[in-house]
């Protein structure tokens, strides 16, 4: 019997997510926004969806939309996550989302506390947070003793062509939290914050040049995870070179992480969107495996796609299989789990087995 979730989000991500599901043949998706021309948008691409316009300020609203569900996904910005988990948990049926605020997921975890059996609430499933997670509690789990675990994700311009070597690949508000916001990390063995930005490290992977430093939101709840069992632990976002100088220069010199509506203005008038993106994941833990100290590494690069005739980038692509993955591995448990589930929590071969997730297995590339 087919399963209906409620989508809400009509944007790049959301198009995916209910191109996915459609496309499975085994999800009725009902598409939730707050802008009619999106809800458009997304039906001359994907038909067969149910559409509705849904305030998502509104509890009694959503709550209305998830009648008949049994669970779901909000590709929404962070802000207006905590009403659509209040509603879900009303409702009786699983959450699912893809912020990276780390606040956002505080509120969640608690509602979830009020879970019903069965019911899950299941924030940062995505790409960063979301299947970085995965992968690197996948790596750790082979260690006896772990040093370090350290990850490192972008979505990249194929061909960039500006100074900041970047072009808007997915949310303005997410990518402008994650560059102000401070950033969990594990140093020493103790938990810390760190400024975002910094931390600026080079490295080359294929033959090409990147950049990473601290960015908010990455680890999801790896510190929880991993406290008292790692010496260091931290999230960093690829660029290429130079990139970092210039934000540095934006947030910092001219203070636009105090005027985030206006950097947010100032990076959709002036730095254009696209579909020619490159995912990159690349991963490494450090530790004693057997009595020896041994690092043990994971990369992927993900390239855009054509489904149906329609060009879906690589972030779209990497985003919305990951979301759909890990609510079709839950739903379709046969003792099923109910409240918070952390990402870490979800194995990385039945991730990769999946019908969504085998995505991620295709761009596997061998590190030595």
């Amino acid at each position: 019997m087919k399963k209906t979730v409620l989508l809400l989000g009509a944007g790049k991500i959301g198009r995916m997510i209910a191109r996915l599901l459609m496309d499975s043949g085994d999800y009725i998706v009902r598409v939730g926004d707050a802008f009619e021309d999106a809800l458009a948008r997304l039906q001359e691409r994907v038909p067969t969806v149910e559409t509705r316009v849904v305030d998502a300020t509104s509890i009694s609203d959503l709550e209305s939309a998830m009648q008949g569900c049994e669970a779901v996904i909000s590709a929404l910005s962070f802000r207006f996550n905590a009403n659509v988990a209040q509603a879900a948990l009303t409702s009786g049926i699983s959450y699912f989302d893809l912020t990276e605020d780390v606040a956002t997921t505080r509120a969640v975890r608690a509602i979830a506390e009020h879970a019903k059996p069965g019911q899950v609430f299941v924030p940062q499933c995505g790409l960063a947070p979301g299947f970085v997670g995965i992968v690197a509690s996948d790596l750790a789990s082979w260690f006896d003793e772990l040093e370090s675990v350290r990850m490192r994700v972008g979505a990249l311009p194929e061909f960039p062509t500006n100074a900041l070597t970047y072009n808007l690949t997915w949310s303005t508000d997410g990518l402008i939290n994650e560059y102000c916001n401070p950033c969990d990390a594990i140093y020493e063995g103790r938990r810390i914050e760190l400024l975002p930005l910094e931390g600026l490290e080079h490295f080359a992977l294929d033959g090409v040049h990147y950049e990473a430093f601290n960015t908010s939101g990455g680890l999801g709840s790896l510190c929880d995870t991993f406290n008292g069992k790692v010496n260091e632990l931290n999230y960093k976002t690829i660029r290429y070179p130079g990139h970092q100088a210039l934000m540095q220069f934006l947030l910092r010199d001219l203070r636009l992480d105090r005027r985030r509506e206006l950097l947010k203005d100032v990076l959709e008038a002036a730095i254009p969107l696209t579909f020619q993106d490159v995912v990159v994941v690349f991963c490494t833990v450090t530790g004693r495996r057997r009595g020896q100290f041994v690092q043990k590494s994971d990369a992927r690069k993900i390239y855009p796609q054509t489904m149906n005739g329609e060009v879906w980038s690589a972030i779209q692509l990497t985003t919305a299989s990951a979301v759909c993955a890990v609510m079709d591995l839950l739903l379709a448990e046969t003792n099923p789990r109910h409240g918070f589930i952390r990402q870490e929590e979800i194995g990385l071969e039945p991730f990769l087995a999946n019908r969504f997730g085998k995505l991620y297995e295709s761009a596997h590339q061998p590190v030595t």
